[in-house]
């Protein structure tokens, strides 16, 4: 079956820096779903970060754009999430999800997988 493990969150002060990595298994076609980053904080709604279509577009939420870059390696199936000027706002479990053959988008409802997430903390 399909897996997703997400890895590479920790703390870090406001201005610093991570990547995240989430490595999939079990695809047929890894190459061919639409992959995105989305992050949950405690008591708030899942929120959509990044995604990145089969054929390498992305795209970002307002409140990240310039300040996170999305990848992913069709070779070793991995997805990536650079981020760069954390700010305390940051702070979240980060998940990693798997969408659809033919559209990418910002809605939770529209990926069918997801992994288990890696904690980010952000400090002022």
């Amino acid at each position: 079956q399909v897996q997703l493990v997400e890895s590479g969150g920790g703390s870090v002060q406001a201005g610093g820096s991570l990547r995240l990595s989430c490595a999939a298994s079990g695809y047929t076609s890894y190459s061919n779903y639409c992959m995105a980053w989305f992050r949950q904080a405690p008591g708030k709604q899942r929120e959509w970060v990044s995604h990145i279509t089969r054929g390498g577009m992305t795209s970002y939420a307002d409140s990240v754009k310039g300040r996170f870059a999305i990848s992913r390696d069709n070779v070793k199936n991995t997805l990536e999430l650079q981020m760069h000027s954390l700010k305390p706002e940051d702070s979240a479990m980060y998940l990693c999800a798997r969408g659809s053959f033919t559209s990418c988008s910002s809605r939770a409802t529209s990926y069918n997988s997801w992994g288990q997430g890696t904690q980010v903390t952000v400090s002022s």
